[in-house]
């Protein structure tokens, strides 16, 4: 924009940005999502915007591996219900079009109703591995809505710190969280009688 003066008028020129302006993304439906290419990659569906990420680490799948060798012994002893291994589709919210993909969940007998074609429903449990960072989006994001949509309990396993936290959720809302370290018993409200650690778990 320019001003310039001609027999006593302010002229203003205004010129238009040649800049482009970046498009915003398309928004899927979750019957679009589902008809997709399958792939083995992280992918989730946050409301309506398509997200995915490069296949894990060997590290990453080996601590997710070793997680659910020990989490499925000690629900099927029990009788507890079913764990699930990634990738496996969650459908938190169809409308709002979000579906996510835990690395690991945990499904009582009481909710096994949710799991369809998909999972359709808050699983009880879910277990995030993090090696540094989680494999795809924000995992406080992800908290959130495992928080809002009705997941009892969170794990978030900190490979290189050598920590577990347990996050618990309270009427749709983030409640306690309690940090486990390497050699400490895994406390949980959901699976009340897992007491490994991470380092029994992992086998270090």
């Amino acid at each position: 924009m320019h001003f310039s003066v001609d027999d006593g008028i302010v002229v203003v020129v205004v010129k238009r940005s040649t800049q482009n302006v970046a498009a915003a993304p398309r928004l899927m439906t979750v019957d679009e999502y589902f008809n997709t290419p399958e792939t083995l990659k992280p992918a989730e569906l946050a409301f309506g915007v398509l997200r995915a990420a490069e296949s894990p680490s060997p590290r990453h799948q080996s601590a997710v591996g070793d997680f659910f060798l020990a989490l499925d012994a000690h629900v099927r002893a029990l009788q507890l219900g079913r764990m699930w291994l990634s990738p496996l589709d969650v459908v938190l919210d169809e409308k709002k079009a979000l579906v996510v993909q835990p690395d690991l969940m945990f499904i009582s007998n009481d909710r096994d109703w949710i799991v369809r074609d998909r999972v359709r429903g808050a699983p009880d449990l879910v277990v995030e591995v993090l090696s540094p960072h989680p494999r795809i989006g924000q995992t406080e994001e992800r908290v959130g809505w495992f928080a809002e949509y009705g997941v009892r309990e969170c794990w978030l396993i900190h490979q290189d710190r050598r920590e577990v936290s347990v996050i618990g959720f309270t009427d749709g809302r983030v409640g306690q969280r309690r940090l486990f370290h390497a050699h400490d018993p895994i406390a949980s409200d959901v699976l009340p009688e897992f007491s490994h650690s991470l380092n029994d778990v992992l086998g270090v």
